[in-house]
This record gives structure tokens, sequence and C-alpha cells, in this order.
């Protein structure tokens, strides 16, 4: 019994001590967009896009650990093998589009701190600068073993919209149904579905999350040893964070739908709407989950990207470095925050067009960076006997092959209006 109980308290012991990368990534992916995407699919479909969470959920598992592997096994992150294994060029031009990309999520993520704040009678005058103040401190001011505590308690949060969902008192036998069984054939002649189809892809399984998991890997330290410990964290972080994704469409389908209420614009809207329906608390479970979710994503997006940035450019990154010894990393992340809080105080500025944008673009780019990162872990001279087994790489492949015929059906609609 004793021997067993050591080998269980040691099992646990490195589980704890590799937590953190896998699952706060994950997380972080229900930030605003992906709050809004979900809210839209509920309200617009009721439970018709729920089918979708489930082969998300394994791709995402897939994709992700991926990441963690190639971090764990090489020590190298993802932009940084793409150079080493591309050129300089390519990296580059990879770079640009994600940074692109990813302003545009820095900016829906600070429009959800003030949507959620407003929800409270806070003008975003207000809430935009002090929260952008703490969030740049947080990351600039503390180490990696800190700033990883901070983003562990906000991923814990997201409990409130599993919360929210069961208050929203739905139909669990149809919305169970619905996420076992495909929808009506009928509902692919709507490229207003197929649109939110992509972006909900697009929300799930983002390509910064492959740089900043795989960032987040190599920068903890994690070894080959813990390979096994990090993989159950990447497990667990895709399950939750597609579990708290499923709560949210079903909040937003057996209330806002229900009653009519297709057209929601910011995803705070779908919280305001909730309080005469579903009443106050779950009024408040959702704008407190979607203030959680902007400032959370807030701190880890633009450290996505300056992780992004840096490692393709050979710049030195990294939570541990200081602001001496990391001046463009510090810098980068600085101007990111500042612009993405700066937009949002603008006037008039078409904050939700630039929401829906990004999430649709992340469907796009996703492929892109999927293929790079199959040709990278399928090398052995790079990967040594930890490359993909076939069952991984058809799963990958499929997922690439999934969402670009579905950007190129979206295209071809916007492009003859069909």
């Amino acid at each position: 019994m004793k021997i067993w109980w050591r080998r269980w308290k040691l099992r646990i012991l490195l589980f704890l001590a590799v937590l953190g990368p896998g699952f706060i990534t994950a997380n972080v992916d229900n930030d605003t967009g992906g709050i809004f995407t979900y809210s839209q699919a509920g309200a617009q479909y009721g439970f018709l896009l729920l089918w979708t969470i489930l082969p998300i959920t394994l791709a995402l598992i897939v994709v992700q650990e991926m990441s963690a592997r190639m971090g764990v096994v090489t020590g190298k992150g993802l932009s940084d093998l793409i150079r080493e294994e591309f050129g300089l060029r390519m990296t580059f031009v990879m770079m640009i589009l994600l940074v692109i990309v990813n302003y545009g999520n820095v900016v829906s993520e600070f429009s959800g701190v003030a949507g959620s704040m407003q929800l409270f009678h806070v003008s975003k005058y207000l809430s935009v600068p002090i929260c952008a103040a703490i969030v740049w401190v947080l990351v600039v001011k503390g180490d990696y073993k800190s700033v990883e505590k901070v983003f562990l308690v906000a991923s814990v949060f997201y409990i409130a919209y599993i919360a929210a969902g069961v208050v929203s008192q739905p139909n669990w036998h149809e919305a169970l149904l619905a996420t076992v069984t495909l929808p009506p054939r009928s509902v692919w002649s709507d490229k207003s579905y197929i649109y939110l189809t992509i972006g909900v892809i697009g929300t799930t399984i983002a390509p910064w999350m492959q740089f900043y998991l795989q960032s987040s890997v190599v920068d903890k330290g994690i070894t080959i040893r813990q390979y096994k410990a990090s993989r159950l964290d990447v497990i667990l972080g895709c399950i939750f964070t597609d579990v708290v994704a499923w709560f949210i469409i079903v909040a937003c389908a057996a209330t806002l739908y229900v009653h009519g209420m297709r057209d929601i614009k910011v995803a705070s809207d779908a919280a305001g709407a909730m309080k005469p329906l579903a009443g106050d608390f779950a009024f408040i479970l959702f704008a407190a989950g979607l203030f959680n979710a902007s400032v959370f994503s807030a701190s880890i997006l633009p450290l996505s990207t300056a992780y992004t940035v840096c490692e393709g450019m050979g710049f030195e990154s990294g939570l541990d470095k200081s602001f001496k010894e990391a001046p463009f990393f510090y810098w980068f992340y600085t101007l990111l925050i500042a612009l993405g809080a700066g937009v949002v105080l603008w006037p008039n500025f078409p904050l939700v067009k630039v929401i829906i944008l990004s999430q649709v673009l992340n469907g796009v780019l996703l492929p892109v960076v999927m293929v790079f990162m199959l040709q990278l872990i399928n090398k052995t001279e790079l990967m040594g006997e930890h490359t993909n087994s076939r069952w991984f790489n058809w799963v990958a492949w499929g997922t690439a092959a999934i969402v670009t015929g579905l950007s190129l059906v979206m295209l071809w609609n916007q492009a003859t209006g069909g």
C-alpha cells in the first residue's frame, strides 16, 4: 500500500511540476473572440453547431500535443524551428501574417474588457487603461513562475461559464443529441453557417496557440523525462476548454436563440441579453467570465506574438530575462498592448468587423501553420524516435484539409456573393 501511494504521489508531484503550458494555452483559447463566436453560434443556430465540439476537441489535443512534444524534444520554439529548417524569408512572411491576425485578437480582448465592465457601469476610458497597465506590470515585472501561477488561477475562473450554462436551464437531451449527431444537410447552403463554422474552428484551434505553447514548454524547461506529464497537461487543458465552449453555446441557445434574439454584435451583448431571460445570476456569471477571459487573454496573446517574432528573428526572449537582456521582446509586447488598448478607445472604430475577421483569419491561417508543424515533427533527424505516429498524421492532415476546404468555400461565397 505504501509503495503504491509513493508511486502515485510521485506521479502527482511530477504532473504538478509541469502543469501550466498546456492548460493555460488551451484556456486562453476561450478569449473574447472565442466567447463571442460561441455565443453567436448558440444565439443564431441554437444547438446546430454543437456537433463541432467533439471532433474539434480531438483535433485540438493532437495539434497541441505535437507542439508540446516538439518543444520538449528540441528545446526550441516553433518560430525558431521554422527559421532553421525553412529559412528566414519564409519565417518572415509567416511572422507578418501572425502579427496581423494576433493584433486583431489583441484588439478583441481589450474590447471584451470594455464591454464586460460597461455591463457593470464602468466606463471603457477607465477600465481599459487600468487593465492594460495591470497586464503590462504582471508580465514585465514578474518572472515565469509567478506569471504562470496567476494564469493558472485565471484558468479556473472559466468554471463561471459552466455554471451559466446550468443556470440557463437548457433542454439537456436536445443539447446532448445535437453534440453527437450531424446537422441537416440544408444548413450547408447557408453561407453564414459555413462562415461561423470556420470561425468556431479558427477560434478553437488558433495558430498563435501552437507558437505560445511550444515557447512556454521551452521557457519552463520541461525535459523529455517529463514528457508524459506534459502530455497529460495538454489533454486536460483541451478537454476543459472545449467543455467550457460547449456550455457557452448551450447557454446562449437556451436563452437568446429560444427567445428569438439572434443578432449579437459583441460578446457582452450575450451577457446583457441574458439578464431578463435567465436572471441576475446568469448575467453576473457570464459578464464576470468575459472580463476574466479578456484580461487573461490580453496578457497572453501579445506575449505569444512577442515570442514568435523574437524566436523567428533570433532575438532574446523569455519571462525570466530582464528588460535589458531582452529589450525587443518587452518593447514589442508593450507596443502590442498600447496599440490594442488604444484602438478600443478610438471613437467609432469598427470593432465587431475586426473581431469576426480575426477569428476567420485564424481558421484560414491554421492549415499553413499545420503544414510547417507536420513537416517538422516528421523529421527523424529533428525528433528522433518521437516523430508522429500514423494515426496522429491522419488526424492532423485531416484537420488541415477540412479547414482548407471550408476556407475555400467561404472565400468563394464572398467572391460570388453566394
